[in-house]
């Protein structure tokens, strides 16, 4: 299993990474992908969406379970990978890169610091 060190972890098994200033992509770990199985459909909601740290954000349907999309921190949703409507595939071969799932700006970056890190999350799993 791949725990990248510049990401922050959600006992949900979703992902952070900051990419510019209040900026973060989203998306599910490699652990989540694996459990879950080969996704054939990620629906999230729209840009624009206001949600809160925890909040569900979208759902994530694979051959065996539909599970839940929880957000790492609180903010609006700026950007949808709109690849994983045709590919949903991809949250599977490549869930840190091109499987991201979201951007949002963060409402209170602040919240990061009660995430994991690289070193928790691996002993978490």
């Amino acid at each position: 299993m791949d725990f990248p060190d510049d990401l922050y972890y959600t006992e949900e098994h979703e992902w952070l990474r900051v990419e510019d200033g209040n900026v973060a992509a989203v998306g599910i770990t490699d652990f989540a992908q694996s459990e879950l199985g080969d996704i054939v459909f990620v629906e999230i909601d729209p840009e624009g969406t206001e949600v809160d740290q925890d909040g569900v954000f979208g759902t994530v349907e694979a051959v065996k379970t539909v599970s839940e999309l929880y957000m790492p921190v609180s903010g609006t949703i700026t950007a949808i990978n709109t690849e994983l409507e045709s590919a949903p595939e991809t949250v599977n071969n490549d869930p840190y890169g091109d499987g991201w799932m979201v951007k949002i700006e963060m409402a209170d970056p602040s919240e990061l610091d009660g995430l994991m890190r690289a070193d928790d999350y691996s002993e978490l799993v």
